[in-house]
C-alpha cells in the first residue's frame, strides 16, 4: 500500500518517468486539453462533474509527490485578476518562479515535449490553467 497523499496509478507512473524541467499542466474545466497536446503528455481526466475535482486539489496531491520549481498561467485580460492565481501562488510559496503568458504562447508551451502529463479538472473558475515545471530533489546535505 502506498502512504503518500497521491495514489492515482496514472499520474504516479507519468511523474515517475518525468524529470527536471519536465512540465505538468492542470487544466480547468475549461482548457481542449485533446487539441493541445505535446508529443510526450500522457492525459488524465479527473473531470467527473463540474466543480469536481477542482484544481486546488490535485495542486495539494502533486505538491506532495514532486517539487515545483516554476509555474505559469495564461494572462488574464487587463481588467480581470482571476483569484485563483493569488491561491495558487500562496500554495507553491515565494522560491517558485512565475510567469504569465498570453493565451497562444501559453498554449504553445503546453504543447511543447516536456510537457509529460495533462490533468483535466472539473475547475470552474476562470484562467484556472496553470503549467507547473518540476524541479530537482534535493540531498538533505545540498544546499544549492
Amino acid at each position: 500500500m502506498l502512504k503518500s497523499i497521491l495514489i492515482h496509478p496514472e499520474i504516479l507512473a507519468a511523474l515517475g518517468a518525468s524529470g527536471h524541467f519536465s512540465q505538468v499542466l492542470i487544466a480547468d474545466g475549461n482548457f481542449p486539453v485533446a487539441g493541445n497536446r505535446g508529443p510526450n503528455a500522457k492525459i488524465v481526466h479527473l473531470n467527473l462533474a463540474p466543480g469536481m475535482i477542482d484544481s486546488l486539489t490535485v495542486l495539494d496531491a502533486l505538491l506532495t509527490a514532486v517539487p515545483v520549481q516554476a509555474a505559469t498561467v495564461m494572462e488574464p485580460p487587463a481588467d480581470y485578476a482571476p483569484p485563483i492565481i493569488e491561491l495558487y501562488a500562496e500554495k507553491l510559496g515565494p522560491n517558485v518562479a512565475w510567469t504569465q503568458m498570453e493565451r497562444w504562447a501559453f498554449y504553445e508551451k503546453i504543447a511543447s515535449p516536456r510537457t509529460t502529463l495533462m490533468i483535466a479538472t472539473g475547475e470552474q473558475r476562470r484562467f484556472a490553467n496553470l503549467l507547473l515545471e518540476i524541479g530537482v530533489v534535493k540531498l538533505a546535505a545540498e544546499s544549492f
